[in-house]
């Protein structure tokens, strides 16, 4: 029988980027993600890594950039107003196709907000919060065996496709404890041809997001578009658990996943036919599974700890002629699986009362 052993979410994330070969941190400060830098500073040396608290989120950022250039796998984290602050590094290190991972332990806003459990970044991160045309990985772990496998996973993904990776987390999975596998990753190399590692014995090279000639810059849009496909049909995460007969499906991310797990428990106890959908992969969104769920039930209730962001990828996907419902606490507000359950039955009485 396999270990286990007792972690708080932030520290599996960290642990899990130690294992995924991370060795390089830059981070600024901010609560509800301070226990990652905390444990990195005290565990980076260890395995042979730099650890710099920088002065602020905007050189955290562009110390990724450098560090990626090089080719060093290297992580950030932070809460929704540092995020905001990377915003233009994110887009430089996309438009240069470096990797990294960029972690959100999301905190409640617009504003400084507060340190409550929210999910009111999930448009910033999917949606590329800087300039130009591009995106973001964004991974959407719901345990802490997950901050730690997905942690992993970002590494790998951001490396396959040259391109920055983001953790989407939140305050209830930052700071709650639970068992954790801490399986080393078999392989997780890849390949950099590109880095800048020293001209000695070969033609210098550049690293550049910089296209000034008429047409390159369109190319290099194409090729990251190219890029962005390729990911979606090869590498789209979704968790799927659907009754046979279902009338109902409720689409859930992150922490509030669980929340709706319960309450589909609870239905389905009733008597209810329920399907279950979760985006582990925020970008790419898991539009194929939406649409083949939502074809063969007809109602869709997305929950969310926001005002409704991320239902309008659902409604995007979403089969033609099927209903998508929002259930929406935002602000640090929580759902509790009666208020789901209870909306669910509403959604099916008013279904049962049109006939």
């Amino acid at each position: 029988m396999e270990d286990r052993v007792m972690l708080k979410g932030s520290v599996a994330l960290a642990e899990g980027a130690l294992a995924a070969g991370c060795r390089y941190y830059f981070g600024y400060p901010i609560t509800p993600q301070n226990d990652i830098p905390e444990y990195l500073s005290m565990h980076m040396r260890d395995r042979g890594g730099v650890f710099i608290q920088a002065e602020s989120e905007i050189a955290s950022i562009n110390m990724l950039l450098g560090a990626a250039a090089a080719g060093a796998r290297t992580m950030t984290s932070s809460s929704g107003p540092g995020i905001s602050l990377m915003q233009e590094g994110l887009s430089y290190m996309a438009g240069s196709e470096l990797p990294c991972v960029v972690v959100n332990i999301t905190r409640s806003g617009p504003g400084l907000g507060g340190i409550s459990a929210t999910q009111g970044d999930y448009n910033q991160a999917t949606c590329g919060g800087g300039h130009g045309d591009y995106s973001l990985i964004v991974l959407a772990p719901s345990s802490v065996q997950e901050m730690y496998d997905l942690a992993i996973k970002a590494f790998e993904l951001a490396d396959k496709y040259r391109n920055p990776a983001m953790i989407l987390g939140d305050a209830i999975l930052g700071q709650m404890k639970e068992p954790v596998l801490l399986v080393e990753p078999k392989s997780l190399s890849y390949e950099k041809p590109w880095a800048l590692t020293g001209a000695k014995g070969r033609k210098p090279q550049r690293v550049k997001s910089l296209y000034l000639q008429d047409g390159d810059m369109e190319v290099h849009n194409l090729k990251l578009a190219a890029k962005y496909r390729r990911l979606a049909e090869e590498d789209t995460m979704v968790e799927v658990d659907m009754d046979d007969g279902a009338e109902i499906a409720v689409v859930a991310f992150g922490s509030c996943a669980r929340i709706v797990i319960s309450a589909v428990d609870a239905a389905r106890e009733e008597g209810m036919r329920v399907a279950y959908v979760r985006p582990i992969t925020l970008f790419p969104f898991p539009s194929a599974a939406i649409r083949d769920v939502s074809s063969r039930v007809g109602k869709v209730l997305t929950v969310e700890m926001n005002t409704g962001q991320m239902v309008r990828d659902v409604r995007l996907a979403a089969a033609p002629g099927s209903e998508v419902h929002l259930l929406a606490k935002p602000g640090g507000a929580l759902p509790t699986p009666q208020l789901i359950l209870e909306e669910m039955k509403k959604l099916l009485r008013q279904g049962a009362e049109s006939k």
